[in-house]
């Protein structure tokens, strides 16, 4: 059966069943194949900033020998990024709707690995936000010392900027984003083009060339670890395959070509920065990241080489960009499918999925508080989500190719199966060598929101049972009413509150709460004169509540043979909204202890003022 929330619009659901595929209310609020990479691959594409320094550190444990190990670690990898590329395409190909991951086990792996598939990629979305801001803003304290104790409001800074951005659409940020992609893409490629040409390093540029040292037994576990450590640089390749609806038209088409160029620039990349590692010896530095050694034996510390930096340090810090293009989809369809609120599910008057961004911005700013934007407390907890959904999904393909079965399935089918093998060791490393450093977060984290899920669901069921969603409920009776008007004074609203009254019911009666003689005294006079037509029923209240008389009166009305009865609350509706805080809020009070404590209809009439 259907299920849906009782006390949203009736329209919610139709709505969000369709929230996936939805389009754009206008073209230019949907992106390029180019755009798609601003937009959608800025994690994945920053990660060369990272990831094979995460492989050099752990190579260097074993000597310094052993840190020309990291070329075929890396080719290792990037094979393991051609599976990924072409799974995606595939996943883009047969779920355009969305979700990746997501979708994908949904059909093919059953309810309990979609939740799985779920909470990891929330759970990866929102660390993706808070690493890539804390990595930017780190990398900008490590050329600007002084602003060090100012960490955390920056990040915060950098994280409002990108919100506002994206809640203007997806095609906004991607172009406003463009630019700054683009001097990083063409950046890395002039030092990987330079140092191809240089057997040695630039004189000058500070490079300490590594000298090799006995080393330790590279042993396979050892490797595995690198080849782990170095797969955080493949983290965003599915994001497209997550929201191919932001696509223009072909959307396939372009999101399959996005995916292809994303997966041609990071590869491209990785190989070129790992040949420049070996041939100028690079090893980790505490002072100098790995990226900066290279850049700095490539071009020398020219302008070039401050261009390349401080392009490095916009680009980590706005790839968080893909998580925002990413997870207000994700939220969406799991809206639809009742697992989180259906609120989820809804858009603007801009194709955007504003309590997705809003909810994002807010967990990534809550962690970024929790750790002071320390990007060494996060990097633990980085790439668990991510990999766990390459896995369900690798995994997921192989089911989807045996149960389809067309030309050549096997080859498909065995070509995932090489990537889930794959994906799922270097998850399994990531949780064993980092579990203690923090990973556990992550291992709570994601049954937790697993829990949140079941329990949202729930809900949801319950409510559909007890409206009977789903069944043809008995013919409507009519039958009488009574209409009840909280009144507090002869007013213009009063006089609107009545005509609407007696519009919906021929029985009318206004009700007003007193708390001193002589204001009740004074507005019966008032009422007299005016003579609406109306009776007017005075409550006294020497406590001065309004809602324990008003509860009394309606449950003598109903004893008194009323068996419907609508409470109507006329209110002011404020020019603006901090004008709220200037009203009395009794109508809130007494509409909600209506709700609570009777079974009486309830409705709040907003009086709007006029413009001045």
């Amino acid at each position: 059966m259907d299920h849906t929330d009782s006390t949203s619009d009736t329209s919610v659901s139709a709505r969000s069943a369709d929230v996936g595929s939805e389009a754009a209310s206008e073209p230019n609020e949907e992106i390029t194949s180019l755009e798609g990479i601003p937009a959608l691959s800025l994690d994945a594409i920053s990660s060369v900033a990272y990831g094979p320094e995460a492989m050099l550190v752990v190579l260097a444990s074993a000597g310094a020998a052993a840190l020309a190990k990291i070329e075929p670690i890396t080719v290792a990898i990037v094979v393991l990024l051609v599976i990924l590329v072409f799974s995606y395409r595939q996943v883009i190909q047969a779920y355009p709707d969305g979700g990746g991951c997501y979708a994908v086990s949904k059909a093919n792996l059953g309810h309990r690995a979609s939740l799985l598939a779920g909470a990891s990629l929330i759970v990866d979305y929102v660390l993706t936000v808070a690493v890539s801001i804390a990595a930017g803003v780190a990398a900008l304290v490590s050329a600007f010392p002084g602003l060090a104790p100012d960490s955390l409001p920056i990040s915060l800074a950098v994280l409002a900027v990108l919100t506002a951005l994206n809640l203007r659409g997806l095609a906004t940020s991607a172009r406003a984003l463009l630019l700054p992609t683009a001097v990083f893409i063409l950046g890395i490629y002039l030092v990987i083009v330079a140092g191809l040409f240089r057997s040695h390093p630039v004189p000058g540029a500070g490079i300490h060339a590594a000298v090799p040292t006995a080393a330790a037994a590279v042993g396979v576990l050892l490797l595995l670890k690198a080849f782990a450590a170095g797969c955080s640089a493949l983290t965003g390749v599915e994001a497209i395959a997550n929201d191919v609806p932001a696509f223009r038209a072909p959307k396939v088409r372009r999101a399959m070509r996005t995916e292809v160029l994303l997966g041609g620039i990071l590869g491209t990349m990785l190989l070129g920065l790992s040949v420049l590692t070996v041939r100028f010896h690079i090893a980790p530095e505490a002072s100098q990241t790995v990226l900066s050694q290279i850049t700095g034996a490539s071009v020398g510390r020219g302008a070039i080489y401050y261009v390349v930096d401080l392009s490095t340090t916009a680009i980590l810090a706005i790839a968080a960009n893909t998580s925002f293009g990413g997870l207000p989809v994700l939220a969406s369809l799991l809206a639809r499918d009742h697992l989180l609120p259906h609120v989820f599910g809804l858009r603007g008057d801009r194709p955007v999925y504003r309590y997705g961004v809003v909810a994002l911005a807010v967990l990534a700013g809550a962690l970024l508080v929790a750790v002071d934007a320390n990007t060494n407390a996060l990097i633990p907890l980085f790439a668990i989500g991510v990999f766990t959904g390459f896995t369900l999904s690798q995994t997921g393909l192989v089911r989807h190719w045996h149960h389809e079965r067309p030309r050549r399935w096997w080859a498909r089918a065995t070509l995932n199966g090489l990537g889930a093998a794959m994906t799922a060791v270097a998850t399994v490393i990531f949780v064993v060598t980092k579990f203690a450093a923090g990973a556990w977060v992550v291992v709570i984290a994601i049954p937790a929101l697993i829990l949140l899920f079941s329990r949202i669901d729930s809900y949801y069921r319950d409510v559909a049972t007890e409206i009977g969603l789903g069944t043809l409920p008995p013919k409507p009776a009519a039958g009488t009413s009574l209409v009840v008007v909280a009144v507090t004074a002869v007013s213009q609203m009063t006089a609107a509150a009545l005509t609407t009254a007696l519009s919906l019911a021929d029985e009318v009666v206004a009700v007003s709460v007193q708390f001193d003689d002589e204001r009740a005294d004074a507005l019966q006079g008032d009422w007299d004169r005016w003579d609406p037509g109306v009776p007017l029923t005075l409550l006294r209240s020497r406590t001065r509540s309004i809602t324990k008389p008003m509860l009394a009166h309606l449950d003598a009305l109903r004893r008194q043979g009323h068996p419907q009865v609508l409470v109507l609350i006329p209110e002011v509706e404020p020019r603006k909204w901090r004008h709220q805080l200037l009203q009395n809020q009794r109508g809130i009070l007494l509409a909600n202890a209506l709700r609570r404590h009777s079974d009486v209809n309830v409705a709040r009439m907003p009086f709007r003022l006029s413009e001045m």
